[in-house]
């Protein structure tokens, strides 16, 4: 076995393929915040396999993150010369390879050096995968909610920020007093219109302290919308210890993944860009299409398969998918419920589509987990599932298995399997959900109150009367009673 250092480089190089690149001669062009598991398997990626091209070296990586765990990840990376393993996982076969894209991390403790490297001029983009709750949106509204304290916060003090927008915005601020162009904002995240929304953050951060400088950004800052695809589980022990088994290679944080990856990009980037379509990534004037295509049938089968999973305690994602009766729902709810609801796709045909995402959960190679998919739903239930849920009620369309799926997740968040095991907390607002949860056990409708997540959808009287009834079931006959009821009963 042997250490990923940039010195062992050659002796990797004979068990699995290395940069082919000179990492010295690298030069930085993009500050991407949020150094975690995903932008190590999408971005870093497809900048690694440009490079072995002998392409665009000077497009490299400066890493940053503003939150305590940062620094535990950047510990990691500066010990292996910021080199990762990424161990890509197809149904039958795995292979892995070293990149090398990223040649530094700043420290999370040193704002005076983040910000410098924000004016430096050599940084044309400023990338970010900061999760789907790191945007500040009010779940309601989706928009950006300027009442948040840690907005409140970096709206008081703009030049000392504490987060990822607070740190755009005062680096925007100073290159806009030097004269230097801006740097393009791209968003990574798994979010609906990931460029408008980061646009939205940027914006109204910068409106709370400096007018003149919003409407400077609204002008002239470019926020590339982008739809990003890749499964791409936690990294624990087991992923650590295949690593060194089956590849010889001691990383202290591999990254593991399908072997499948998407990108679509709307190509706006003023100082210009990595040629990325030249290693697969695809640039479209609008990429609303592709978005509701892999955020509704994608993550929001994840969704439908999660919960009933959790509640039936599976703990791997390809298990349920060798369950028929989640496969079943999971089927049921897509094709009546959710590609329904999505448009046309240029070039895609979504049924196709659909084939491809069941073999994509039915990886067995990959490991992610039922417990990762149940993760943060507060955040995730309002962009996946209540927008279809309130497309359905507008048409005056059946909601039944969407429902269900909602109730489904008002269980899982009391707190216990359906075998009486615990739950542990898995959300940052486990314990308000814990709480109404238990409340909704006996009055249903307390759960659709939660005006922050559901909205109008939650006041509507077909909801309302489609979730009671399910979530009255999931109590009485539990949840794979409930869910084969539901998929026997006429269409």
């Amino acid at each position: 076995m042997t250490k990923l250092t940039l010195a062992n480089l050659p002796e990797i190089a004979k068990k699995i393929s290395v940069p082919m690149y000179n990492r010295a001669q690298l030069k930085p062009g993009i500050l991407h915040f949020g150094i975690g598991n995903f932008h190590r398997a999408h971005l870093a990626v497809y900048l690694d396999n440009l490079f072995n091209k002998g392409l665009n070296h000077d497009w490299a990586i400066i890493g940053a993150g503003v939150m305590a765990f940062d620094e535990a990840m950047r510990q990691k990376l500066v010990a292996q010369d910021f080199l990762t393993t990424v161990v890509e996982q197809d149904n039958e076969v795995s292979s892995a390879h070293i990149t090398g894209s990223m040649i530094d991390f700043i420290p999370p403790s040193d704002k005076a050096a983040l910000l410098a490297w924000l004016v430096n001029p050599a940084i044309r983009i400023v990338s970010m995968t900061i999760t789907e709750g790191g945007y500040f949106i009010d779940p309601a509204t989706q928009k950006f909610d300027p009442e948040h304290p840690a907005i409140v916060r970096d709206g008081a003090h703009p030049h000392d920020p504490a987060t990822v927008f607070g740190f755009i915005v005062a680096g925007l601020k100073t290159r806009k007093e030097k004269n230097i162009p801006p740097f393009t904002v791209m968003s990574c995240d798994n979010v609906p219109h990931n460029g408008v929304v980061t646009r939205h953050a940027v914006v109204g951060l910068a409106r709370l302290s400096d007018p003149a400088l919003a409407e400077w950004i609204e002008n002239n800052v470019a926020f590339p919308n982008a739809m990003v695809d890749r499964i791409t589980p936690a990294t624990g022990d087991r992923e650590r210890a295949l690593c060194a088994e089956e590849f010889g290679v001691e990383d202290q944080w591999p990254v593991f993944c399908e072997e499948f990856k998407q990108w679509v990009v709307e190509d706006h980037f003023p100082l210009g860009r990595p040629e990325w379509e030249k290693v697969g990534a695809e640039f479209v004037k609008d990429v609303t299409p592709w978005e509701y295509m892999k955020i509704r049938i994608l993550n929001g089968g994840h969704a439908v398969i999660a919960y009933i999973g959790g509640l039936l305690d599976i703990h791997f994602v390809h298990d349920a998918m060798t369950n028929p009766l989640i496969k079943a729902y999971l089927k049921k709810v897509t094709d009546e419920e959710i590609r329904p609801t999505v448009h046309p796709v240029p070039g895609t045909n979504l049924v196709d589509y659909q084939t491809l995402i069941d073999r994509r959960f039915s990886n067995p190679k990959v490991g992610d987990t039922i417990r990762r998919l149940c993760l943060d739903g507060s955040n995730r239930q309002p962009k996946f599932i209540v927008p279809p849920i309130a497309d359905r009620l507008k048409a005056n369309q059946s909601i039944d298995g969407l429902a269900l799926e909602s109730a489904l997740w008002c269980r899982y968040c009391f707190g216990t399997t359906d075998s009486g095991a615990v739950i542990e907390p898995n959300d940052p607002n486990w314990d308000a959900l814990r709480a109404r949860a238990k409340l909704a056990k006996d009055n249903p409708q307390v759960w659709l109150e939660m005006a922050d997540i559901y909205g109008d959808v939650g006041k509507h009287p077909e909801m309302q009367k489609r979730f009671s009834y399910y979530l009255n079931a999931l109590w009485k006959d539990g949840a794979a009673a409930t869910v084969k009821s539901y998929l026997d009963a006429p269409i």
